[in-house]
């Protein structure tokens, strides 16, 4: 492949809001320079792999990651506790407890029903599940074989986005999470987390809603 193309590749994946899969970047290249260039999603890759490698040589903030099998432009990561500092972004989205158990059941678990989520969790799961689907982390991806066919629930793209994976092959194994926990910066963060929680408890007080679901399915 033509390097003169590094720049362009480059400029689509920065333009893009959303993470932009290999194939849409050779459809725009096509798109304007013409069916017949020789271009092909490998390639694509190995641009993206010669642009991180310029970036780490010069030391630059940024690199791009692949995500939700797209490529997008993102900070270093040790540099995320700084950039994290002055985001709010993710404060307004933050999860709730009941709702990262019940993300965490459906990622392990897809696809799956609402009975067999609330026989695990215990509890009654209306509003968590409204709640997910609104800030779509999951979605509907059918009905079940059972008595009364119920919805199934798998996660989405957005989820993958939101937890920083590209696949939902790569969420930790059992074991992985027992070595995080365990690890010092995972402490600390989860001291940082306990006091949001307490924070949400506080807030639930005034405005108490999760897991007090009487919404039918």
């Amino acid at each position: 492949m033509d390097k003169t193309y590094n720049p362009v590749i480059s400029a689509l994946i920065f333009a893009s809001d959303e993470p932009i899969p290999a194939t849409d970047i050779v459809k725009a290249i096509k798109g304007i320079d013409g069916e017949d260039i020789q271009i092909t999603a490998d390639e694509i890759n190995i641009c993206v792999e010669e642009l991180n490698a310029a970036y780490n040589e010069s030391n630059v903030a940024f690199r791009i990651i692949k995500l939700a099998n797209g490529y997008l432009y993102a900070t270093r990561p040790e540099l995320a506790k700084y950039v994290g500092y002055l985001s709010t972004e993710k404060s307004k989205r933050r999860l709730s407890q009941a709702a990262l158990e019940t993300l965490a059941i459906i990622a392990y678990k897809q696809p799956m029903t609402k009975p067999e989520l609330e026989a695990i969790r215990g509890v009654g799961s209306d509003y968590i599940l409204n709640t997910l689907l609104e800030k779509q982390l999951i979605t509907i991806s059918g009905r079940a074989e059972t008595i009364g066919r119920p919805l199934l629930y798998n996660t989405t793209d957005e989820f993958l986005k939101y937890f920083g994976l590209n696949r939902i092959s790569d969420l930790p194994k059992p074991r992985e999470i027992e070595e995080i926990m365990q690890d010092e910066d995972f402490i600390e963060q989860k001291k940082n987390i306990m006091m949001n929680l307490i924070e949400e408890t506080l807030e639930g007080e005034l405005n108490p809603e999760e897991d007090n679901d009487n919404t039918p399915e």
